[in-house]
């Protein structure tokens, strides 16, 4: 017993002294060494939809096709983050036009449903599941958008990977079931979760072969009909009597009268680098507010793990989440003053509200003149040098739980995110687009493409978009080794739905923080919980000056990069 003991002991001294550097690439933190290729890369969330992408442009695809077929796949073997039934957002590095492009593939709001009605029926908040939280769903309309703008192959070819694993069955991943087990409990009173989404009323078991035939002949009829099958056809009655026979208001002309929308890309240089997000109704300006306060620190001077820098990160979270909570909306009906938010100038005067000697408990949002989902995230590049940086979601992981009948996928919930309180931007209106959690990000310098990113996971994607660029810019790490790095994520900021921070939030800290770190920031002010995430789910391509692609996968996820 006493050699076992002793034997225990140097076990847990060793692996306590060797840091992510002895185990794998001579990088601190990282787990594992980036992806290099010169002719494409792909880097998604789950390893097949890595290898469809892949071979989507073997085929002569580019990387827009590639990205369509991912997603339709992750929307079959990960539907825990995405599905049809969810939204899209993308941005795109088009080589020929040397020009990013930004698609806002989101849904709107029932148009005959009101914030009145949610009001007379004794709702103070919008409901979290069910029929009620349902809006349009976006990502079809997205897909045909950026294939008829940037396209090559045939839609029924790149929709073909997705529709064969529906029909053949694949092996569920582990990440994956575990999420899917826990949504089950939660979901299965919805009309068409069960039959449709369990077996045997039981979530598909890590290795379990998952077939759903249901998706496959849903997206034949889109790959044979167009993007009018699913807004205008068979498919769009089915989900409009479905929704109207269970106590919905989404409605056939909700569904016939969608478009998505092409948007400029907005951008903050960050050092020498400027970082693009796109405007509201999605929350990617946070991103860049975040780091418009932080660029005014020598962060290069501070250590990851240090109070020092924690503090100062989380205290510029704050102050930018105020922001979004009041003016982060739908631009169609509201004036959102965008310039002004991610100004230089406008950073300044937020940032003398950092007291680096203690946490802030509660801060008022500026004068600008005029949270628990789970995702997707997706990137790819070609060899003609396109790069697509796409997210996807149906909102709280599986959505709703409403899955119309025989159709093979969940309808989103993203109508939580509105708000019932009267004179809000981003209140509840009929025909409305919700405030967004999803966000893709891109960083480009002297005018060339140098990164595709993203790091899902509802308020803590802006979060982590800017820790990525700081790991990178001020900490001089690789792809991935910023993705690998332990996270900073803080939580109970002010919120678009309405709820107020309460006494500063608080800081969740991933392992690899030091105990010396966190005893520091609890004396600051700060309420520590200790590797409580999510912490988000990350992808990344870089584009070197020599030509050369690297990729970065999740290595907290099922996440997988390659190339060619």
């Amino acid at each position: 017993m006493t050699k076992k003991l002793v034997l225990v002991c140097l076990s847990l001294l060793i692996n306590s002294s060797l840091n992510a550097a002895d185990r794998v690439t001579g990088e601190t933190f990282a787990f594992r060494s980036p992806v290099l290729a010169t002719q494409a890369m792909a880097a998604t969330s789950q390893p097949l939809a890595t290898q469809v992408a892949l071979d989507i442009m073997r085929k002569g695809g580019n990387a827009i096709d590639a990205a369509i077929a991912a997603n339709a796949v992750l929307g079959l073997v990960e539907p825990t983050g995405n599905s049809i039934g969810g939204d899209l957002y993308a941005i795109v590095w088009d080589a020929k036009t040397k020009k990013l492009h930004g698609l806002n593939a989101s849904g709107r709001s029932p148009k005959a449903l009101s914030r009145e009605w949610f009001i007379d029926n004794g709702h103070s908040k919008i409901p979290s599941h069910g029929p009620l939280p349902v809006s349009v769903p976006g990502a079809v309309d997205g897909w045909f958008m950026l294939h008829n703008k940037f396209g090559k192959l045939a839609m029924a070819d790149n929709l073909a990977p997705a529709i064969s694993y529906a029909e053949k069955g694949f092996p569920v991943s582990q990440l994956i079931a575990y999420y899917w087990n826990r949504s089950v409990p939660l979901l299965s009173k919805w009309p068409g979760f069960k039959d449709q989404f369990t077996i045997n009323g039981k979530a598909p078991a890590h290795g379990q072969i998952w077939k759903n035939q249901n998706l496959a002949n849903t997206l034949r009829a889109i790959a044979k009909g167009g993007r009018d099958e699913f807004y205008r056809g068979e498919t769009a009655k089915t989900i409009a009597n479905f929704m109207q026979s269970n106590g919905g208001f989404l409605s056939y002309d909700d569904l016939a009268s969608h478009s998505g929308k092409w948007v400029d890309p907005v951008s903050s240089n960050y050092r020498g680098y400027d970082v693009w997000e796109l405007p509201p109704n999605s929350q990617g300006i946070a991103a860049l507010q975040i780091l418009n306060i932080v660029e005014q620190y020598d962060v290069g001077s501070m250590q990851l793990d240090s109070a020092e820098y924690v503090h100062l990160f989380t205290e510029a979270k704050k102050i930018a989440f105020e922001d979004r909570a009041k003016f982060y909306a739908d631009s169609e009906f509201n004036k959102i003053p965008v310039a002004e938010l991610i100004s230089k100038k406008y950073a300044k005067q937020r940032a003398k509200l950092v007291d680096m000697s203690k946490a802030g408990k509660e801060f008022a949002p500026g004068d600008v003149k005029l949270e628990k989902g789970d995702t997707i995230y997706l990137t790819t590049a070609d060899s003609e040098g396109n790069m697509v940086s796409l997210i996807q979601s149906n909102y709280r992981g599986m959505g709703s739980g409403m899955a119309p009948p025989g159709l093979g996928f969940i309808l989103q919930d993203r109508g939580e995110l509105f708000t019932l309180d009267e004179g809000h931007f981003n209140v509840f209106e009929g025909g409305k687009r919700p405030f967004q959690t999803i966000i893709p990000a891109f960083i480009t310098k002297d005018n060339k493409p140098w990164m595709s990113f993203g790091l899902m996971g509802g308020a803590m994607q802006p979060q982590g978009h800017a820790q990525i660029v700081i790991n990178m810019i001020d900490f001089g790490m690789d792809i991935q080794a910023a993705g690998d790095a332990p996270r900073i994520h803080h939580t109970g900021s002010s919120q678009p739905t309405g709820e107020y921070m309460a006494d500063g939030g608080i800081l969740n800290l991933e392992t690899g923080f030091s105990y010396d770190t966190i005893r520091q920031l609890m004396r600051l002010g700060h309420t520590i919980q200790f590797a409580n995430g999510p912490y988000g789910g990350y992808q990344a391509i870089r584009r070197a000056d020599n030509g050369v692609y690297w990729g970065a996968s999740e290595s907290r996820k099922d996440g997988h990069a390659a190339g060619y």
